[in-house]
């Protein structure tokens, strides 16, 4: 009995329909060469797909196409349908976006807008111009060129190139980065977790960076990433000897290291930028000091996850932690003792403050409803193809975050480390061609303060 219902289960399995993979065509891309548009697809030529599955596959192909961000629009359509015989053939249309970006640069020197408008009083001194000029798709091979030289609070030169790809199979890639600063003011300690500066007239703070990287992608959804780098960094005697012997320990006033990464990214997420479901997560191992140098011993793990689920039709929750920790306990230079309040990783209602220390971990949660959604035309005021439709996104967040940083040997003057800390509100986003988002957000925290802060994610 037992095996007369596996082989009926076996037979109803055999006779789910099917359809044959006949031929997959590409239209609209103009400079992006077609294998690297292929390359994203979860279907090839010569498949053989479950009837049932097609549609979820083409959907996330699409998504993966719009994910390298060359892009403005992916459709996957049946260009062919054989009934009898169920031989499908595929037509990919994109519509390529804007590849090269020379302009004008602005921007901020603090951490956020909030602390330059509020704290640092809007001061334009404090304010960074030049000129970026990057290409993103520079082969057609998904390959990113960027050169820049800005002006202004830091001096900076900086030029780097990606390759995703450089053999046959499209798994294996290099990447390239060198860049020189320098500035007439630096951040020389933190008390009352705010940042404490000095300057000059002179150049008081030099840094340079160089690295070499390569990265294994053998999947769609998995990428793998090492690293090595050289740093070299150099500051004012008085920054040394009296505002902050520890900034690079013992009084230093140079440092120099090499830094070995790993990092493995699993994404599966339908947006990159501005994801609605799925979910992503990526570790990073950091050792800054090879043995060659005696400046700098740290070694260093980071690991994040991020979950977004949709309900309904117009909501959306989503989840991002975030932890690291030192696997060497030993006391760290200043410069590079960092935690919370720098890049991405803060509280919401905290941007004022910063939380140095060893160990970090923060849970942050947002519940976003949709309130607008339109796709404006421009086609009769712009020439340039790229730029005659912008899709705009309006949505409402609800927010909830939660974080603490461990901190065992700067703590006395900061009361916020080794302190669980919370913050949330509400805010709204603006998702411009699915990947520019400006966040306006009400938020307030546990020590009872509050405020209206500003974010930006431009992604050029």
């Amino acid at each position: 009995m037992l095996m007369l219902f596996t082989i009926t289960l076996l037979c109803g399995q055999a006779e789910e329909p099917t359809v044959y993979i006949e031929g997959i065509e590409v239209e609209g891309n103009r400079k992006t060469q077609v294998d690297i548009i292929l390359r994203e697809l979860l279907i090839e030529h010569g498949d053989t797909i479950i009837l049932a599955e097609l549609s979820d596959l083409l959907k996330r192909s699409e998504e993966l196409i719009m994910n390298t961000g060359l892009f403005n629009r992916a459709q996957i359509s049946f260009k062919k349908w054989e009934g009898t015989t169920n031989r499908v053939s595929l037509l990919v249309m994109v519509e390529e976006g804007w590849y090269l970006y020379p302009v004008p640069v602005f921007e901020l020197a603090d951490r956020n807008f909030n602390v330059w408008w509020v704290e640092q009083g809007r001061s334009l001194k404090r304010t960074i111009i030049g000129i970026d000029f990057s290409h993103i798709n520079i082969s057609g091979r998904k390959d990113k060129l960027r050169l820049s030289a800005k002006y202004g609070y830091t001096q900076k030169y900086q030029a780097s190139y990606d390759i995703p790809f450089i053999n046959k199979a499209q798994t294996l890639g290099l990447s390239m980065d060198v860049a020189w600063f320098r500035n007439r003011e630096i951040n020389y300690s933190t008390d009352e977790n705010k940042q404490l500066f000095y300057n000059e007239d002179r150049f008081i703070w030099q840094r340079f960076r160089a690295n070499l990287g390569a990265t294994l992608r053998p999947k769609i959804k998995s990428n793998h990433k090492w690293t090595i780098g050289y740093r070299q960094n150099k500051i004012d005697e008085i920054v040394a000897h009296e505002l902050n012997p520890a900034y690079f320990l013992d009084g230093r006033s140079h440092q120099q290291y090499f830094r070995l990464t790993y990092s493995f990214l699993y994404e599966n997420r339908d947006a990159r930028d501005y994801p609605w479901r799925g979910y992503m997560f990526f570790i990073h191992l950091a050792k800054d000091g090879l043995g060659f140098y005696s400046d700098v011993n740290a070694l260093e793990l980071t690991a994040e996850y991020r979950k977004y689920i949709p309900i309904g039709n117009r909501w959306s929750f989503g989840l991002e932690t975030k932890n690291r920790i030192a696997l060497i306990r030993s006391r760290q230079p200043y410069n590079i003792n960092r935690a919370m309040g720098y890049g991405n990783d803060y509280l919401r209602g905290f941007e004022y403050y910063v939380i140095d220390g060893l160990d970090m971990s923060f849970l942050k949660t947002s519940m976003r409803l949709k309130i607008w959604e339109y796709d404006f035309d421009f086609s009769r005021m712009v020439p340039i193809d790229a730029f005659k439709c912008m899709p705009l996104r309006i949505n409402m967040s609800f927010n909830n975050d939660i974080g603490y940083v461990n901190s065992p040997y700067y703590y006395y003057e900061n009361p916020l480390n080794n302190m669980l800390l919370w913050g949330g509100g509400l805010g709204l986003d603006f998702v411009f061609f699915y990947n520019k988002i400006v966040r306006i957000e009400y938020s307030l925290n546990d020590l009872l303060e509050n405020g209206l802060f500003l974010h930006f994610n431009m992604n050029i």
